[in-house]
């Protein structure tokens, strides 16, 4: 497709070329692990025994793992990815560890996997993951029940979050794997629902929202991981981006794919002329807390939105339900807007927020898991995973996991 220009395209590979110098060795010395973050000395912890192993990034490594096996051809890489997808079978076993995750656990693992591979075992395993997160959709309201509980004494029944839009998308692949409506009807719905809930009339996005889970009516917005209830938790507003234009790619329903565009839009009107994100676009002007992660995840769904309104996709006229007056044919002008910020947040990325060196195992330095917590500035692996993902859909190397 070519839609970054040379100049752009050859820092891209450079870039890669970089990581895969680094992430040869380090993946050497973290075999048959499932890493989250990091200790002092920069090296990854291991969040693959049987008391962690439902943690809700333990298929990040696994994904990286795929995308460098594709970027490079070392096997070494699959057999670390396929090494991930078998031991998260132990999470099918605890009920309770078993949440709105499963998205983000199995995509990136079985469902690559039998993507490539066709096989039938990861092709198992993304259904029970699939089953599972349908099983948490509640009628009365049209959301997905985000977790179960914690055993601190809060009520989560109602509770939905708007991470939840990128695990929509193993309901979409069930559907087409099953060529079973029903999964696909339930992210939908969900999608609606997040829609009319959880997007602010100025495009930006509300983390926690709660629904009385016997009415489904609105109850209330939590502050969740940003600065406060009506803040704009950055991390949140990225996995409305990306995910709403990923709901646009599976159904061809433009409002999914107007409505990442909003988002998108408030997010660049929000953004600071460094291009690194701070933890809440409403935080303090006097806070210097940034989260990496966040610009990586936004970066990529800025990628995809762009790449929709290129018309790279093709949508089958069977699916779009509605129709309104967003150009998506061939709306070059403003998918290099796009574009353009997305390089922006990863060369910011690069230069600002990157180890290279061979000593510490992340890639982003920069990573916070909220606000208000002790998780600042840290290294956490999806924003590894994202980062390698957006630099390798502007070369188009990228493999389709989401």
């Amino acid at each position: 497709m070519g839609f970054i220009s040379s100049e752009d395209l050859q820092w891209v590979n450079d870039t890669l070329k970089k990581i895969e110098e680094k992430m040869v060795p380090v993946t050497e010395r973290n075999r048959n692990k499932i890493p989250y973050t990091t200790d002092e000395s920069g090296r990854f912890d291991d969040r693959s025994d049987k008391k962690e192993i439902c943690w809700w990034t333990n298929g990040f490594w696994g994904g990286e793992m795929w995308q460098l096996y594709k970027l490079t051809g070392n096997d070494m890489f699959k057999e670390e990815a396929l090494q991930v997808e078998e031991k998260l079978d132990a999470a099918f076993l605890n009920y309770n560890g078993m949440d709105h995750d499963a998205g983000f656990r199995w995509l990136p693992t079985a469902v690559i996997n039998y993507k490539l591979n066709k096989g039938e075992e990861a092709k198992n395993r993304g259904l029970l993951a699939a089953a599972s997160l349908a099983g948490r959709f509640n009628l009365n309201g049209n959301f997905i029940r985000a977790w179960n509980d914690w055993g601190d004494g809060r009520d989560t029944t109602g509770w939905a979050i708007i991470d939840c839009m990128m695990n929509l998308p193993l309901l979409y692949w069930a559907s087409d794997v099953l060529a079973d409506p029903r999964f696909k009807k339930i992210a939908m719905a969900h999608a609606d629902t997040a829609m009319k809930n959880f997007i602010r009339e100025d495009g930006s996005v509300r983390h926690i929202v709660g629904f009385d889970p016997f009415t489904g009516k609105f109850d209330r917005e939590y502050g969740g991981q940003g600065y406060g209830e009506g803040s704009s938790w950055t991390r949140g507003q990225s996995w409305a981006v990306y995910g709403f234009a990923l709901s646009y790619i599976h159904t061809g329903e433009k409002k999914y794919l107007e409505t990442a565009i909003k988002v998108a839009d408030y997010v660049l009107s929000e953004m600071p002329e460094t291009f690194l994100v701070p933890i809440d676009y409403r935080q303090p002007k006097t806070d210097n807390l940034e989260d990496s992660t966040a610009a990586a995840i936004t970066a990529g769904g800025l990628i995809e939105i762009a790449k929709s309104l290129m018309g790279v996709y093709s949508v089958k006229e069977s699916d779009a339900q509605n129709d309104n007056e967003l150009n998506i044919e061939d709306d070059k002008e403003r998918a290099q807007k796009y574009l353009a910020a997305a390089v922006k947040l990863l060369k910011a990325l690069d230069s600002h927020s990157c180890d290279y060196t061979l000593d510490r195992d992340n890639l982003l330095t920069r990573g916070s898991v909220d606000y208000h917590g002790n998780g600042h500035h840290m290294a956490i692996i999806y924003g590894d995973y994202y980062y390698i993902e957006a630099l390798m859909k502007l070369n188009e190397s990228a493999l389709n996991v989401f």
